[in-house]
């Protein structure tokens, strides 16, 4: 079943830039970077035949992309990690020399962490769309998803409606605040996620419409664009250290001079959270692996009064640029107009049936649970005993791992993903996958800082291959698959992930499960308490 075979469409990126590549004009980093806005937005994509990225101009095709202005959010930087993961079967070389306008100046992208050399992740994408099409299964959307959507949305709004009715005892009511608080968070993970990937269904309307709960059950779609697709997908669990030693010293630099590949997750989502190695320890730190479920409550409080405004008044996101979304008068609009509108039924409401100070504490109660539920799901996916982190500076670390010798490129400024404790997982499976066959050689090639070895070094699955876990978390069980086809609809996770798994056995790639969530969980545990007792060099 499973074959290596690169989609037809992908190879045009080779032909087109042996083309048109010494003919069109050359473009500045910081030239890219002011077309970031509805208005004129070009993208920087790699090239598999040069060292120059190709530059795209995606402002008139955004009305007709199939996946609506989803690809907006490649304006003004480099996309290839966008480009690559939402196009599992390739774009066709039409299109692409059709968009295309110019080459990026020569060494702009050279300190990029990733390398896109290997052919794992195409070999991967091949084999995951042919299995879908072996099950007759939709890369996005599905009843599944469909009639689950319909089935949570209704819960949340029957357990508000029932929070609001039962002034009569405030203990009841609590309770349909909680259960409000968690089906809220299940819209969150179900019906948002998917929606804003461009999964939920075919249709760019439904889909956006599914990305919109977000703001229906309090926080900005916006803003998790933001933070989720540009930030923590392209770039999971890496920091660079640059930019740490910057913010170490009290220093900042504009936002165009800062570079885009860092996670904003694990620096961020948290406030008095150590969650990655390079972060310098506090003395509290010691102690956060007692008091993190408590702070995990107050996730969607901070998201939801902090984040969201501190983006929309500032125009960024950390170092992201936020003017790809609030950049746009009609998106600022709909931003404060929902903010108003989900206040009024979600506080307002319940203090005009309760009264001040019950009204308020059932909204608390209601995020509290919504913010722990969501912690916790997401959380054990790349902050577990076991996971990889990688850091931004390390010089000749580029390695491909062909059995024999290692093959370094000293001007790239990347580094093995590596543990907690310094190990480096990647090995010990390309040594399993040399010990394995029996000619090395016949053991493909993968980079340590291969974009899609990365993924399953830094993700971690939990309950893989259980449908109804996969349900309940909106895919999140099934997190390798997520971060390898953010496009692919959550639904299809459960099936597909045998054909990841094996192809990372073939590759000496990681994939790294977990039997349950509450294994995850109890290992995230450790694993922030190893993390809090202070920094490893």
């Amino acid at each position: 079943m499973c074959n290596g075979n690169l989609p037809p469409a992908d190879a045009g990126l080779k032909a087109t830039a042996k083309e048109v590549g010494n003919a069109l004009k050359t473009i500045t980093k910081s030239e890219l970077a002011s077309h970031n806005h509805a208005n004129s937005a070009w993208c920087a994509i790699h090239s598999d035949s040069t060292d120059q990225h190709l530059v795209l101009d995606i402002t008139s095709f955004a009305s007709r992309h199939p996946g609506g202005d989803l690809i907006l959010l490649a304006a003004g930087k480099d996309a290839s990690v966008l480009f690559e993961t939402y196009h599992p079967r390739g774009v066709p070389q039409s299109l692409v020399k059709k968009l295309q306008i110019g080459v990026m100046e020569k060494g702009s992208y050279d300190d990029s962490f990733y390398s896109w050399d290997s052919d794992f992740y195409k070999v991967l994408k091949s084999r995951v769309v042919q299995r879908l099409e072996e099950k007759g299964l939709a890369r996005r959307g599905s009843y599944e998803i469909w009639i689950k959507a319909l089935f949570l949305l209704t819960c949340f709004w029957y357990s508000m409606y029932r929070m609001y009715m039962t002034n009569d005892n405030f203990a009841i009511a609590a309770v349909w605040s909680i259960t409000m608080g968690c089906f809220a968070a299940m819209i969150g993970t179900n019906i948002q996620h998917d929606g804003n990937h461009g999964a939920f269904a075919k249709s760019q309307f439904v889909n956006k419409c599914a990305g919109w709960t977000l703001d229906m059950i309090g926080a900005s779609a916006f803003t998790w664009e933001l933070q989720h697709m540009l930030g923590h997908h392209p770039y999971t669990n890496v920091l660079d250290e640059e930019e740490e030693r910057k913010k170490e010293n009290g220093l900042d630099c504009k936002i165009e001079e800062k570079d885009q590949e860092s996670d904003p997750d694990v620096f961020s989502s948290f406030p008095l959270m150590r969650m990655h190695p390079l972060h310098e320890p506090s003395w509290f730190h010691r102690y956060q692996h007692l008091y993190a479920p408590f702070l995990f409550a107050l996730m969607t409080l901070a998201k939801v009064f902090q984040q969201d405004f501190e983006v929309v008044i500032n125009k960024r996101l950390y170092h992201i640029d936020a003017n790809v979304r609030y950049g746009s008068l009609w998106n600022v609009i709909r931003f404060w107009g929902m903010k108003f509108i989900t206040m009024a039924y979600m506080l307002g409401l319940p203090v005009y049936f309760h009264g001040p100070f019950k009204g308020v504490l059932l909204f608390l109660v209601g995020h509290m649970a919504c913010g722990e539920l969501l912690a916790t799901m997401f959380i054990v996916n790349h902050v577990i005993e076991g996971v990889s982190y990688a850091k931004k500076d390390l010089k000749g670390a580029n390695d491909i791992d062909d059995g024999s010798k290692h093959n370094s490129d000293k001007e790239k400024v990347v580094g093995k993903p590596a543990t907690l404790t310094g190990d480096t997982p990647m090995e010990k499976t390309r040594q399993q996958a040399f010990e394995s066959s029996k000619d090395v050689k016949a053991v493909p090639s993968v980079p340590f800082n291969d974009w899609a070895a990365v993924q399953c070094q830094t993700s971690v699955n939990w309950a893989p291959g259980s449908w109804f876990w996969n349900h309940f978390s909106g895919g999140l069980s099934h997190q390798i698959e997520h971060h390898l086809f953010p496009s692919i609809c959550h639904t299809n996770y459960a099936y597909i992930h045998d054909v990841v798994e094996k192809t990372c056995e073939e590759y000496g790639v990681p994939y790294q499960s977990e039997p349950s969530l509450w294994v995850a969980y109890r290992k995230m545990i450790s694993h922030l308490k190893y993390l809090g007792r202070g920094k490893i060099e």
